[in-house]
């Protein structure tokens, strides 16, 4: 221990590493390196999952029914709020996990694993038995109605009881990237991809199940993912144990859960603000909405690396805090910011060249043309700002500040979305849309990232005294420094 109770990366004893003298893997190495690596292979996870969700889509149309279609959209948005609680609660396990991988507290980091496992499983049951209490009513809610409605419900009934499997197999997969084992959580997300593709054909046309057949293969695509989970953490990497007692696994709750609230509440922000600017374009017309129905589509193909990046660079962060290294922290920072700015660019350059071929596969035409013309020319550089502020969900959240990461993200939704959307589309028509949430997001993640940084400097060379100066909230300097207490037991 150093004098501030910091544990450094040189640390022994029995709850150092796995091997005699063996560090966490992001405290050695080239920082870009790792960051490239791990965004790679979450990008990689994220394709198959939008591959997936496509083909599942595109099986569900051949059935000829467009109340099927309308069903499945109905449905993904009652399940948002499941996934929303399950990605919040993987950041903070893999930011408290990590954290203690960088400080060589081997045993520890098990224990706060299976207490994050516990409580992510603990709480999506929970979610997901209200919200199958009330599936006709929360349908009927967000507008589906008569024979649309019967078969959300029909689909919703399958799907939701298999939800706390996701959330667990999500978990096992951050258990994987807070360890550095990027393939192995790549992995998870590729092996419920692939089963929900094969699975799909044979039990909606083979089996003659329809939609009820896609809610079946989505519930064994989530067993397999668990499967392959605790293959990687329990077996390949022994990342998982039970808490001591009932009073460890509450100490390690109190770290995870001021990180992980925040971060259910920051990924709720983003459907918001993109529903405001739905219905500010809705205004223009059809066409103006089909352009941008065709821009929602390439956003998460086009971007994937900055939707990768945040959950990819949380545990580059929160292993070397852990180590005491903020000087590596620093240049995570600064590494990912590199990322950020040449990934766009080069996605920036291909949207600009691949335009006409984008606007010919998705048979646009008219006003819905030029819409996907403006985004591919103008509007898809707003993507830096995007990834700064995504690089700072990811520092914040493993840096012991979660709640900024909550302030900026919902800070862009509302402030940073209503008023520049509604000053745009009364300046430029439904583009002004798309420019309104650009400017938006541009200050934002400038404010964001500043931020990030200033946070980075103060804290470097007094971690001690910059948990004293946030003494009057509990919770939040026990997540700032877990270790404060040298008990272990946190």
């Amino acid at each position: 221990m150093t004098k501030d109770n910091v544990p450094t990366p040189q640390s022994s004893g029995p709850s150092m590493a796995r091997k005699q003298g063996e560090q966490a893997k992001f405290l050695t190495g080239s920082i870009f390196r790792h960051v490239i690596t791990m965004t790679a292979t979450g990008s990689v996870g994220l394709v198959a999952v939008f591959a997936v969700d496509f083909a599942n889509l595109f099986y569900i149309s051949m059935l000829g029914q467009a109340e099927l279609a309308a069903a499945i959209g109905y449905s993904a948005t009652i399940m948002f709020f499941n996934n929303a609680l399950g990605i919040g609660m993987v950041i903070g396990g893999s930011a408290i996990t990590a954290r203690a991988l960088g400080a060589g507290d081997y045993e520890l980091a098990k224990r706060r694993s299976g207490s994050a496992l516990l409580a992510v499983l603990m709480l999506m049951i929970v979610l997901a038995g209200v919200i199958f209490s009330f599936i006709p009513e929360l349908l009927g809610f967000i507008g589906a109605a008569g024979n649309t409605k019967d078969i959300a419900t029909r689909f919703l009934s399958i799907v939701i009881p298999s939800m706390p499997l996701l959330g667990v197999s999500m978990m096992l997969a951050g258990i994987m990237r807070a360890n550095g084992d990027a393939k192995g959580s790549m992995y998870v997300t590729l092996a419920g991809g692939f089963t929900t593709a094969i699975l799909d054909p044979i039990f909606i046309f083979a089996l003659d199940l329809g939609i009820e057949g896609a809610a079946i293969a989505s519930v064994l695509s989530r067993c397999v993912m668990i499967g392959m989970g605790l293959r990687g953490t329990l077996f390949a990497n022994r990342m998982i144990s039970r808490p001591l007692s009932g009073s460890d696994l509450l100490g390690h709750w109190k770290v995870l859960f001021p990180i992980a609230i925040p971060a259910v509440l920051t990924n709720i922000a983003t459907p918001v603000g993109n529903a405001y600017v739905t219905m500010a374009i809705a205004d223009f017309g059809d066409a103006a909405v089909a352009g941008w129905t065709i821009v929602g589509r390439i956003i998460p193909l086009s971007w994937t690396a900055l939707f990768a990046l945040s959950g990819s660079v949380g545990p580059i962060f929160g292993q070397n805090l852990g180590a005491g290294l903020h000087d590596r922290v620093r240049i995570t920072l600064r590494d990912s910011m590199i990322f950020v700015f040449g990934y766009t660019i080069a996605v920036w350059l291909i949207l600009f060249l691949a335009q006409d071929l984008i606007i010919h596969i998705f048979g646009a035409s008219g006003d819905a043309a030029e819409f996907v013309r403006y985004f591919c020319n103008w509007i898809a550089l707003s993507g830096i700002f995007m990834g700064f502020l995504f690089v700072s969900n990811a520092a914040f959240n493993n840096l012991g500040y979660p709640a900024y990461s909550t302030f900026f993200n919902w800070g862009r939704a509302t402030i940073g979305t209503i008023p520049t959307v509604l000053l745009g589309t009364r300046l430029a028509g439904a583009e002004g849309a798309m420019i309104g949430q650009a400017a938006g997001s541009m200050l934002f993640g400038l404010l964001a990232i500043l931020t990030c940084y200033y946070v980075i400097h103060r804290d470097r060379d007094m971690p001690g005294k910059a948990v004293k100066a946030r003494s009057e909230d509990v919770w939040y300097r026990r997540a700032l420094s877990p270790f404060s207490s040298g008990k272990g037991n946190m």
